[in-house]
């Protein structure tokens, strides 16, 4: 998939969130080159409402509504200072849209609307790309495409994933058995998503040089039975794992 014009993405970031004079850190020509990937990702965007969930300052929301012609966002995020620089930044937008900010924890289901169009999480961390599905899910999302990142003991699986990995005949370096772990934690997270009714395609959408967390889940929700019981069936053979 052909990626945004760079200059392009970092001009938008720079008016939207950092001021037209202020230069750009390397973080944010990270962040730019994140998004000239992914947001081509979300086409089309042109109908029904999308939510930017787990937000942040709604980088991924606020331009596709700049740059791809998104019309109905929900932005989703808790942290008081981050909701703030969001509402700064719709007040810059060149383009008319609705845009709802809501002060909420992902997980809390009074903050989601019902059956939205696309569900994006750019860099959820932990456990909050996990409540993210489990609130796609539930509010019956077309499409959820996640970018996880940042796996930890907080995530509800990942006791049990090292202790899978611990009872294997394995080489006892932590790094080799840590892709392991993570491993079981992306076949979790994507049999979760199948079993829920979506169809679930994983690739690269940056090179890792980029981040080490380069892996977009790009999600449609079909709800095939056949498709559905067999990754129930996966999903219960993974948590049924001896640890």
């Amino acid at each position: 998939m052909t990626p945004l014009p760079l200059a392009t993405v970092e001009h938008a970031l720079r008016r939207l969130f950092l001021g037209d004079a202020q230069g750009l850190r390397d973080e944010d020509r990270k962040k730019a080159r994140e998004l000239a990937a992914l947001l081509p990702h979300l086409a089309p965007v042109d109908r029904g409402v999308v939510v930017d969930a787990a937000a942040g300052r709604a980088g991924v929301g606020l331009l596709a509504v700049e740059l791809l012609g998104l019309r109905e966002l929900v932005v989703i995020e808790r942290a008081a200072d981050r909701v703030a620089h969001c509402r700064d930044a719709c007040a810059k937008l060149s383009v008319p849209a609705k845009v709802d900010v809501r002060e909420a924890d992902v997980g809390d289901a009074r903050a989601w609307p019902t059956r939205p169009e696309l569900v994006v999480a750019l860099h959820a961390c932990g456990p909050a790309t996990d409540a993210v599905i489990d609130a796609a899910v539930r509010s019956e999302a077309r499409r959820v495409m996640l970018v996880p990142c940042c796996l930890g003991s907080q995530i509800s699986f990942a006791a049990q994933a090292r202790a899978i990995v611990a009872s294997w005949p394995i080489p006892r370096q932590a790094p080799i058995r840590q892709r392991m772990e993570h491993g079981l934690i992306d076949a979790w997270r994507t049999l979760r998503l199948e079993a829920a009714g979506y169809e679930v395609t994983v690739l690269p959408f940056v090179a890792p040089t980029v981040t080490p967390y380069n892996l977009v889940w790009r999600c449609r929700r079909v709800r095939e039975p056949g498709a559905m019981a067999r990754a129930q069936t996966k999903l219960d053979a993974i948590l049924s794992l001896p640890a």
